[in-house]
């Protein structure tokens, strides 16, 4: 692994693991959890305001980027992190899921996926070398493999073939990627297992994407809604096989309860447009379970929204005062709901390294789900 970028594991705690993955732009805590910056932008938040809820790395979109403002553009303002004013690690997603969940009239073949935009129907192919010359304008830190997502449910002729059209994009998606260029010697290239819910199928992707030499590996295919049942089961025979001294990062993960499963598992890292999103449709996450500020009882209750939590949100100002933010449309509840959401999960994932650091993760795993059981109702 590059000297300017390594994963340092400090300590374990049955398979969870915590650490320090170093980049050129900043130390990244692990297990980690990346804010979705989708359009150069964490919604409803500024850069210093992302930064403050402890987020050491944010996630880009290349799909969204190469639409709009188009990543030509972005180079020729100096990249992404002064186009966006983080300075900090940015890690990009390859596109693939977004031409696929997103794209208009779009057809895969083995070169790549030509598309359709889905803002102006402007046509568009996006192929591995593409995605990698995307992702190297825009300057990021942590690039992704290319890849097809893999559907669910499929079957297993469907999701072999479309593993290995991965794996073959893998390979020259890497080849893309080390191409000479200042850029790829300063950054890193993480590739993508696939495999849906097949377990040889998971090993085999492993085995190729091992054998090329990426600097991280992502679990990809999960929480596509298979559930959390299915989605650990897969991680159960998937993280046994993954290198140990890179980092694993699952990828659109996610739940609170998720993340914390995961960890158990042996994630090191995650990314999850949930904590925002949810800010924006009044729902607060706290210790005692997910809250929805629009319910009638948060009207008259001059509580904070969580007891334990920090952030100006919860410091400054009571469950009636947001509730009516949110009633009455205005900006800032979302605003203070996104804030208070990404203080939550980044508190998770501090508890989280603290715990598996004192050899103390079952205590913690159990706490959490104890208090969550309680529900907010109980608190009042």
């Amino acid at each position: 692994m590059k000297d300017n970028f390594r994963l340092k594991i400090e300590a374990t705690d049955g398979n969870a693991r915590t650490g320090v993955l170093k980049t050129w732009r900043g130390d990244i805590r692990t297990p980690a959890f990346m804010p979705v910056g989708t359009a150069a932008t964490v919604k409803a938040m500024k850069p210093e305001t992302v930064r403050g809820t402890g987020a050491d790395i944010l996630l880009g979109n290349t799909y969204h980027l190469m639409l709009r403002p188009t990543a030509e553009r972005i180079h020729n303002l100096g990249g992404l992190h002064k186009f966006m004013n983080w300075e900090r690690p940015i890690l990009t997603d390859s596109g693939g899921f977004q031409v696929m969940s997103l794209a208009q009239l779009r057809k895969i073949t083995e070169e790549g996926v030509a598309f359709q935009s889905h803002i102006d129907g402007s046509k568009h192919m996006l192929s591995p070398e593409r995605s990698m010359e995307i992702q190297r304008l825009l300057g990021s830190n942590i690039v992704m493999a290319f890849d097809e997502c893999t559907p669910y449910p499929a079957t297993k002729k469907e999701t072999a073939d479309s593993m290995r059209l991965s794996m073959r994009w893998a390979k020259r998606s890497f080849d893309g990627f080390h191409n000479g260029s200042e850029h790829a010697e300063k950054n890193a290239l993480f590739g993508i297992v696939q495999g849906g819910v097949f377990e040889d199928l998971r090993h085999e992707s492993i085995e190729a994407l091992t054998d090329m030499g990426f600097q991280g590996l992502a679990v990809g295919g999960l929480a596509v809604g298979e559930g959390q049942e299915v989605m650990f089961k897969v991680l159960d025979y998937t993280m046994p096989k993954m290198p140990t001294d890179i980092p694993r990062y699952l990828m659109g993960v996610g739940k609170p309860d998720d993340i914390v499963g995961a960890v158990e598992r042996g994630i090191d890292m995650f990314d999850c447009v949930l904590p925002t999103r949810s800010g924006r449709t009044a729902q607060g996450f706290t210790r005692r379970g997910t809250v929805n500020l629009k319910n009638a009882r948060h009207t008259d209750d001059p509580r904070p929204l969580d007891e334990e939590c920090g952030c100006d949100a919860c410091t400054k100002y009571s469950r009636a005062y947001l509730s009516h933010l949110i009633r009455s449309g205005e900006i800032l509840g979302a605003m203070l709901l996104t804030e208070h959401n990404l203080t939550y999960f980044q508190d998770l994932m501090q508890g989280l390294r603290e715990a598996i650091a004192a050899g103390k993760l079952s205590e913690f795993v159990a706490g959490f789900h104890a208090k969550r059981a309680l529900g907010d109702i109980e608190a009042l």
